[in-house]
């Protein structure tokens, strides 16, 4: 018991949990969204059909204020500090989560506006958090665990998926479909995120980072005492300082990052890509939409429910992979061979589709159908969160100095908000007029960005900002994007005869002077 209190006790830890706790608040609204689509109530209450186009854009203006709010939290976290930035976006998140709640609660007047404005107001919240935890979680963490543990985080915003879809699937069930109350506790349940977080948050330290480069020596040795105690944090001090001159040569604005004239370009084109291909996994439309997925399948309505339930537990335990092999086989491997395989599962299910809908007419028993098709959206699913779900989000902090690495998090936010917003808009109309065949599209985008990463994008991972660093200098110096011609090809692996736990620059903290 001493030993787990001292664990919970731990300010490391406190950081891991708090940033795992704020990343599951993320994965809550793609699960809740899911079944309240389908609910009569709520399909009646905001004055739309179940096929109307209007779905998908309230879904998806979420993910336009997750742009914006990535940019304004990314400005005020490098202003007045991570913690103040996290604790005004979680304060946001609970306002447009209540303003979701009550529309229409007791007039149908009006009520699909302030849902689509609770919508954008709760997506400037969240878009804020995904922005600035990622670089909080880094700038505390150790560089050699710096994949493995937000790969850990990101298993926690599969937990929020789960447990937002089993919310809803257990209210659905219990009071039905007509029912408003099984739309709306479903959206209230989500207060209990930014409600713990602001009430923890008090309890944890400021990024010493953040203070070195707003000169605030005292404050920074305050904050180092408090992770690592007194014997070490004079010697954090004088790292960070020396981190913080080195790294001011690499100090860049948004104008560096995004013309072709910048200095930072090619880095901001990688993390610009990392989210476009993301996004062209077709994993978005699995996560909102995935009931409907199996009914295209073939299954009725009930066991569709069930089953993405299902696909969501196994999703949850298969993320296992992602933390255990991502700083040993790199996060570019993964991301390639996940791509692929999710392309190879979809042109599976396009034939498995084209099946179930026709299995009359061409005597096929449906579930001889149904049932492969569904353990193929459970593997396609799996590769998904081992492959690419952590991913995106760790390069961005790998490739740019401590310096920008908000401004480069802001970036990477805006690119999957507009991503996952043409994602979720456009989904529910190719279910309605390309049916099984929109399979066949996510099988095609698959290939593009399994091959685009092969092609351009590095492996970062068992290097340190420096070594990275070098990557895009040979590649300017050869004029040249391609992995395979630059530097020798080195990048196209992790460093020779070193996993990433091995590398010794892996092996010092985040806040070390080697400025990663």
């Amino acid at each position: 018991m001493d030993y787990i209190m001292n664990v919970i006790r731990d300010k490391k830890s406190e950081v891991v949990m708090f940033s795992s706790t704020a990343i599951a608040l993320y994965g809550y609204d793609q699960g809740m969204m899911s079944l309240i689509n389908t609910n009569y109530d709520y399909l009646d209450t905001m004055g739309i059909g179940e096929d109307d186009p209007l779905v998908g854009i309230i879904v998806s203006v979420y993910y336009l204020g997750c742009a914006v709010g990535a940019v304004l939290a990314s400005y005020l976290g490098d202003i007045r500090g991570r913690k103040p930035s996290i604790f005004v976006c979680l304060a946001v998140t609970a306002l447009g989560n209540l303003l979701m709640f009550i529309a229409g609660l007791r007039f149908s007047t009006g009520a699909r506006s302030l849902m689509l404005v609770g919508r954008i107001v709760m997506g400037l919240g969240v878009g804020g958090i995904d922005a600035v935890i990622p670089t909080y979680s880094s700038e505390l963490n150790e560089e050699g665990g710096r994949g493995k543990a937000l790969a850990q985080e990101f298993q926690a915003n599969i937990f929020g998926l789960n447990m937002a879809f089993a919310i809803n699937l257990a209210v659905t069930n219990g009071l039905g479909k007509e029912n408003q109350w099984a739309w709306r506790i479903p959206i209230v349940a989500m207060q209990v995120y930014p409600v713990l977080l602001l009430s923890f948050i008090y309890r944890l330290p400021e990024s010493p980072r953040w203070f070195i480069f707003h000169d605030k020596e005292d404050d920074a040795r305050t904050a180092l005492v408090e992770i690592y105690g007194e014997d070490e944090a004079s010697v954090k001090v004088e790292q960070l300082q020396k981190a913080h001159e080195e790294e001011t040569s690499h100090s860049i604005g948004y104008s560096d990052m995004l013309f072709p004239s910048g200095k930072q370009f090619h880095e901001t084109m990688i993390t610009v890509m990392g989210q476009v291909n993301q996004a062209l996994t077709g994993y978005g439309a699995v996560s909102v939409y995935g009931p409907q997925i199996f009914q295209l399948l073939g299954f009725d309505v009930s066991t569709s429910e069930y089953l993405t339930q299902g696909n969501y537990i196994s999703y949850f335990f298969l993320m296992t992979f992602a933390w255990l092999l991502i700083e040993r086989v790199g996060r570019r491997f993964l991301m390639v061979t996940g791509a692929f395989g999710i392309a190879i599962c979809f042109g599976v299910l396009t034939v498995l589709g084209g099946l179930a809908q026709n299995d009359t007419r061409f005597g096929i028993p449906n579930l001889a159908v149904s049932i492969p098709g569904s353990i193929v959206l459970y593997v396609a699913t799996g590769l998904f969160g081992i492959g690419w779900l952590a991913q995106v989000w760790l390069i961005p902090t790998e490739i740019y100095p401590s310096t920008s690495r908000a401004q480069g998090a802001a970036v990477s936010v805006v690119i999957w908000g507009l991503a996952n917003f043409a994602v979720t808009l456009l989904t529910p109309i190719g279910f309605n007029n390309l049916n099984y065949w929109l399979f066949l599209v996510f099988t095609v985008t698959n290939l593009f960005a399994g091959w685009w990463t092969w092609a351009y994008s590095p492996e970062t991972g068992g290097r340190s900002f420096e070594d990275n660093q070098a990557f895009f200098a040979d590649s300017k110096e050869h004029n040249t994007w391609l992995v395979s011609r630059v530097n020798k090809g080195e990048f196209r692996h992790l460093p020779r005869g070193k996993n990433g736990d091995g590398v010794e620059e892996e092996q010092q903290p985040l806040l070390a002077a080697d400025g990663a």
